[in-house]
């Protein structure tokens, strides 16, 4: 198991997948993960839908066109569902912060089983919401490939700390 620190800096955007099959008891862990994440108030308005990537290919073509997308064995929908959450009091829904930070417990847990994921934002979502028959009340909000990589890792860009931190007021 790795350090956090080590896990957070280990963790990358695959876009190249062996076809090994992900271990039934790895993807348990990763999704007890994201079942783990903190939501607003525990409510937990979030589900997962895994997509077997074997015979999917086409409906998967449809949500997200890149071919290394549908290459990797599994393919993991995060959704939100916003009847379900807690609203702040200016009624700011947290569905789609729920599921955000339950889908980035779900990829740094797949780095640290040695798998490999890549966030999807960029999908379309009404071919998304008619291939997984999502119901209208649930809103998919990304997507991740999972899988063992077979890339490496590109050098990280990332801004200095200290353009995107300020301390006391802006």
């Amino acid at each position: 198991m790795m350090d956090f620190f080590d896990l957070i800096h280990e963790r990358y955007s695959v876009r190249a997948y062996q076809s090994d099959p992900v271990e039934d008891e790895k993807l348990q862990q990763v999704l007890d993960a994201a079942r783990l994440a903190p939501t607003a108030a525990n409510r937990q308005p979030i589900q997962f839908i895994v997509i077997h990537t074997a015979g999917r290919e086409s409906d998967l073509k449809r949500i997200y066109s890149a071919d290394w997308f549908r290459k990797a064995p599994l393919v993991i929908c995060a959704c939100a569902i916003p009847s379900q959450a807690w609203s702040r009091m200016d009624r700011k829904n947290y569905s789609e912060v729920d599921a955000t930070i339950a889908m980035d417990h779900l990829i740094l847990a797949a780095t640290n089983l040695g798998l490999g994921t890549c966030w999807i934002a960029a999908f379309d979502p009404e071919a998304a919401r008619e291939v997984l028959k999502l119901p209208e009340e649930v809103e998919p909000i990304a997507f991740t490939p999972m899988g063992y990589p077979s890339d490496r890792p590109r050098p990280k860009k990332r801004k200095p700390l200290s353009d995107l931190v300020r301390y006391e007021r802006w």
